[in-house]
């Protein structure tokens, strides 16, 4: 009986022993742990608020070399697309690529009269030079429309467009390759 005591008293202090034993290693990692210094990260460049009102548009122009349209994207102020971002992305395209490797496809001296959008259609009225003395043929035509579609459309609330010259939506090109009196979609 002796024995038994003594096995019991022996295995209570081992117990106790682990049981401090494993609360000195606990408490140790935690004052470890606590004690470390957290530095904040301090980037080399800040960035300037100009840099964060930048956003990222694309515009569609003419490669000459494959004879197809391709994007161009650009960086401009987001503020200027506060306002309307339609006559913006518009009057860039009348503007011409930065690429000198493209084409610019919309007649000198056009005039984006108004830029309208009423539910998912955005209605683009341009001066009557769009198509006063152009004679480009239907190919070149569709050019100029699939650039002026694929950059507005890459906006998510526009859809289709109907393009106007002065208001009016039953003209078309002079060679009638291209009539304004439909709805153009995205192809």
């Amino acid at each position: 009986m002796k024995n038994k005591k003594l096995i019991m008293y022996v295995g209570i202090i081992i117990f106790v022993l682990i049981i401090i034993i494993i609360g000195y290693v606990i408490y140790n990692n935690v004052k470890n742990k606590s004690s470390k210094i957290i530095f904040e990260y301090t980037p080399e460049q800040e960035i300037t608020e100009e840099q964060l009102r930048q956003t990222v548009i694309t515009l569609y122009f003419l490669d000459p070399d494959t004879y197809e349209i391709v994007p161009e994207a650009r960086q401009i102020d987001a503020k200027l697309l506060i306002d309307n971002p339609y006559e913006l992305l518009i009057n860039l395209l009348i503007e011409g690529p930065k690429n000198e490797k493209l084409m610019k496809v919309i007649p000198e001296k056009v005039i984006l009269n108004s830029a309208k959008i009423e539910q998912d259609i955005l209605y683009l009225d341009f001066s009557k030079d769009f198509i006063e003395g152009q004679n480009l043929g239907k190919e070149q035509e569709e050019i100029i429309i699939e650039s002026i579609v694929n950059t507005v459309t890459e906006l998510t609330e526009i859809n289709k467009v109907v393009i106007l010259i002065d208001g009016n939506a039953e003209l078309a090109f002079p060679d009638e390759g291209v009539s304004f009196n439909k709805v153009f979609t995205r192809e």
